[in-house]
């Protein structure tokens, strides 16, 4: 059985005594006996705050939905929103708090904003003096596969902080310990690990039940193929949002099923299968709109590399739909292409060769797992 830091917090009960402690966190902070870790914490000392990120502390909100500060009706404890007015923790919001507990369940992909909410959260508790404990959990998709192009310069958002891949494989601690050490943040902190997990080891083998992180991944399998998939969330198809698939059905008005799944077939890539699909979004992009595409199902969790599909998947769509595929233009006047965000530069854009990409993405991927291996807190 793993466990994670969550469970672990009666041995932090002596160094939380006397400290006000404020806490991040949404619905997936639980421990291994789904008891809240809010719960858990105003057991044993005193809670004064509550953080939450994208979706909010509930988990309830919509994403990209900007949420405001308010009460916790079960607790009256200040909640405080971190994706609204503020992505950083403002003068009022650090003044309620000695130590910031970080306990949210991350999904290893570098385009899920948690991790951005984690980061802020190190940069403004070093300015202040306040320190960090964060409640370690397991990712999800393993700590030992990483994938994708590394994010970088000048294509760094609210998407991507940080010069990783795609697919990073590193806890939520651990990416909290490379950030620290490499930017030079100077945080105060600590990681409270988890016990039991090994780095080749993927969500199924855990023993626990899925608790959707966040609204549209509502299945483990959604997780995993989240890293590739989710690219499709800058250009004109969807990814499976408003369907009871999110990121494992990818489509449009305009996509042919049949024709698209037959050519991903025979690109004969590991730990997939593909079948057409007719599909009609309830919400999100082409809401209400009769869809065709193809369904992904994951045969090897071990063998499957999502990013690849994600990339090979577009390719497929540009070349056999080249008429119709197009980028969604940028969220704001004069910002980059919400392609390039999601990638980490502009190699997705225009004229590309997906075997080059594919390949080159492959090398950057070899000088990070060397440059990750420093920050292993288990084996």
């Amino acid at each position: 059985m793993v466990l994670c830091g969550a469970d672990r917090i009666a041995e932090y009960e002596k160094k939380l005594k006397g400290k006000r402690v404020g806490l991040l966190t949404n619905q997936s902070g639980q421990d291994s006996k789904g008891t809240s870790t809010i719960h858990l914490l105003m057991k044993s000392c005193e809670l004064t705050a509550l953080f939450g990120p994208e979706h909010g502390v509930s988990g309830k909100g919509d994403a990209g939905q900007h949420l405001e500060d308010g009460v916790d009706p079960e607790t009256g404890l200040p909640v405080y929103s971190l994706y609204g007015e503020h992505r950083h923790f403002t003068e009022e919001m650090l003044a309620a708090f000695d130590v910031l507990v970080y306990d949210i369940q991350d999904v290893g992909a570098r385009f899920y904003t948690y991790i951005s909410t984690l980061h802020n959260a190190l940069t403004d508790c070093a300015r202040a003096g306040k320190q960090v404990l964060v409640l370690d959990r397991p990712n999800p998709l393993g700590g030992r596969t990483v994938e994708g192009g590394l994010l970088k310069e000048g294509y760094e958002s609210f998407v991507g902080c940080y010069p990783l891949p795609i697919r990073y494989g590193l806890t939520a601690g651990e990416l909290a310990l490379m950030m620290n050490e490499e930017q030079k943040i100077g945080c105060d902190l600590e990681i409270a690990v988890c016990q039991g997990w090994r780095r080749d080891s993927l969500f199924p083998d855990w023993g626990w039940e899925w608790h959707a992180p966040s609204v549209a991944l509502t299945s483990f399998e959604s997780a995993l193929l989240y890293p590739g998939t989710c690219l499709f969330e800058g250009v004109n198809l969807s990814e499976g949002r408003g369907t009871e698939a999110p990121f494992r059905i990818i489509g449009a008005d305009y996509v042919d099923g049949e024709q698209l799944c037959h050519a991903f077939d025979k690109c004969q890539l590991p730990g997939v299968k593909a079948e057409p699909v007719h599909f009609t979004p309830a919400s999100s992009k082409y809401e209400g709109i009769p869809c065709e595409g193809l369904r992904l199902h994951v045969t090897d969790v071990d063998a499957i590399r999502p990013v690849t599909i994600g990339v090979v998947l577009l390719d497929l769509v540009r070349t056999l739909y080249a008429g119709s595929y197009a980028l969604r233009p940028p969220h704001r006047e004069g910002g980059k292409p919400g392609l390039a965000l999601l990638s980490g530069g502009q190699v997705l854009l225009g004229n590309w060769d997906c075997k080059e990409v594919l390949a080159a993405y492959q090398e950057e991927c070899r000088a990070f797992l060397e440059r990750k291996a420093r920050f292993h807190l288990y084996a």
